[in-house]
């Protein structure tokens, strides 16, 4: 096993999303897994943080305004950072370019917390497995 890897509450999961409901739900939902969780309001916000460095995981709104899910998830192609979409509302055709880009999950709001669990556990046992980092991006 790697021993590069973040211990848990190193692991940055960042949420962006531009409904602060579900900002606060999701943060307060990882940060008691025992993970580093930061929120965002936007794209922008989150871009302009310079987080996206240290972020393991990405949970993202796919519509929101000004940069949706979609074109933040497209500016971070080479960052290898890994994606779980959430939305309320979103079409089949958004579904399937997102999950062909690379998203992890693509969940439905009101996001089922064990489905959201799921897609974390996935994403942080994938990051063990492939080293723990994506700092070479």
């Amino acid at each position: 096993m790697p021993t590069n890897l973040p211990n848990p509450e190193e692991r940055l999961v960042a949420i962006v999303d531009d409904d602060a409901s579900v900002r606060q739900s999701a943060r307060r939902l990882i940060r008691a897994l025992g993970h580093r969780a930061e929120a965002f309001g936007s794209a922008e916000e989150f871009l302009d943080s310079g987080k996206a460095k240290t972020t393991a995981c990405l949970i993202l709104d796919v519509r929101m305004p000004r940069i949706d899910g979609l074109e933040l998830q497209r500016r971070l192609s080479g960052s290898a950072i890994p994606i779980v979409f959430i939305t309320a509302r979103a079409s089949d055709e958004e579904k399937q370019r997102a999950l062909h880009a690379g998203a992890v999950a693509f969940l439905r709001k009101p996001v089922d917390q064990a489905a959201l669990l799921r897609a974390l556990a996935a994403v942080f046992e994938r990051s063990e497995i492939d080293g723990g980092s994506h700092e070479n991006d």
